[in-house]
């Protein structure tokens, strides 16, 4: 069996890298000419760690992630509403890292590399055609301009939010949502947050955000920063461009006058060499993802609002469950089918839940009642009410630990 992979981002290489330890053959397929360690911090949660430890890439993750401890929601002020243990302080097995997204795309690269051979780079996919025994696959050289025709047993579209075989699927009309978030994005020389290892947060209500973390174990000065504004209303948008670039002078004014003791924004914000600026987008859930020989994965299949570290972790989840489907059955047609009946329900309703913002509306309930800020959060939220934020933060974040540690793994060596 062959298998195609279109992209060669975190979902990609991780597909590769799984296959690759089932015994099955495969190419990645990538646009870019040059891939480069490009875009700024996320977070890889314990169940995506453990994939990749299973992939043997521990060492390289505890290299290159800062092992997170907490996630941390104040109010503008820095009274803590709430302080949620992830990791191995949580009680897994496996660490949660913060880390450079372009750090964790070289390294799944370099071990594709070594063990597989070189990513295909320069090469644009632009269709296929499939009957009950492969699927031909259209490419095109970037540099050239020449195109050339390649059969496989199976594509796998793990192209990204802005998918072209997501849209050759899907041809009917998908359109990417806005539901009003605009965010800037930047990694600045800033001072230790907290323990230099919590996921910070903190807000105001539904319409301003700031989160900083720090991505670097040998730099521990590199914070990585997200603001999120809701600056309209939303609706259907054509496409959206993640490496547009932000001013200062359009994001620092929703922060003017923050006074928080964890983190200075204003400093944060103005030593940012360069800021990124975006809408927070998502698409509805599919139906169905793939049909026969082709099918989607990460976010070609689920994009869906960064508020809950989901987007790489839920990627290297899909590749590993495709690899184990693929490897365990003697009908690629039928795995796809197991693969997406699997993971589908689930990451479909993380888009759903996402869009929810649950934390925003407690974060925006407790600015109404303390709006000077608070001394203690007992006095402004009830048991209860503090027990359906931790609920609500934690159905976007977190796996049971038990049945994490204790599941069976995934991996198939044949």
């Amino acid at each position: 069996m062959r298998i195609m992979i279109i992209g060669a981002g975190i979902g990609g290489l991780t597909t590769a890298l799984s296959l690759h330890t089932a015994g099955l053959d495969c190419v990645v397929v990538e646009s870019a000419a040059v891939l480069r360690p490009l875009g700024v911090g996320i977070n890889l949660q314990s169940h995506a760690t453990r994939e990749l430890t299973e992939l043997g890439l521990a060492e390289r993750l505890a290299e290159k992630g800062v092992e997170t401890t907490f996630m941390t929601f104040t109010d503008r002020f820095g009274g803590e509403i709430l302080s949620i243990p992830r990791g191995r302080s949580a009680g897994y097995r496996w660490p949660q890292y913060s880390i450079h997204r372009g750090e964790l795309q070289m390294i799944l690269r370099a071990a594709v590399e070594e063990r597989i051979g070189p990513v295909r780079l320069g090469t644009r996919f632009e269709g296929f055609e499939q009957d009950g025994d492969g699927v031909e696959v259209a490419l095109r050289d970037v540099a050239t301009g020449g195109a050339t025709r390649e059969r496989v047993d199976v594509l796998v579209g793990a192209d990204g939010v802005q998918s072209s075989v997501r849209a050759l699927l899907h041809p009917e009309g998908d359109p990417l949502r806005w539901g009003g978030i605009r965010m800037w994005r930047g990694i600045a020389d800033g001072d230790r947050v907290r323990d230099g290892a919590t996921v910070f947060v903190a807000g105001t209500n539904l319409s301003v955000k700031f989160v900083a973390y720090h991505i670097s174990p040998a730099d521990p000065r590199m914070v990585n920063w997200v603001a999120e504004v809701k600056v309209g209303d939303g609706g259907e948008v054509g496409e959206a461009d993640w490496s547009r670039t932000g001013r200062l002078e359009d994001v620092a004014p929703y922060f003017a006058g923050w006074k928080h003791p964890d983190v200075d924004v204003t400093a944060l914000l103005r030593a940012t060499g360069r800021i990124l600026e975006y809408p927070m987008v998502d698409r509805d859930p599919l139906e169905w993802w793939g049909r026969g020989r082709v099918t989607l994965l990460g976010d070609a299949a689920h994009p869906m609002y960064p508020i809950g570290s989901n987007g790489g972790s839920q990627a290297v989840l899909d590749a590993r469950v495709l690899a184990r489907c693929l490897a365990t059955s003697g009908d690629p047609a039928e795995a796809l089918a197991v693969y997406e009946a699997e993971r589908r329900p689930p990451t479909s309703a993380l888009v759903l839940a996402h869009r929810a913002l649950p934390v925003e509306e407690t974060i925006s309930l407790v600015m109404e009642r303390a709006p000077y800020g608070f001394a203690d959060i007992a006095d402004v939220l009830t048991p209860e009410e503090l027990r359906a934020m931790t609920a609500a933060q934690r159905g976007i974040t977190d796996m049971d630990v038990k049945a994490l540690n204790e599941r069976e793994s995934w991996s198939v060596v044949r």
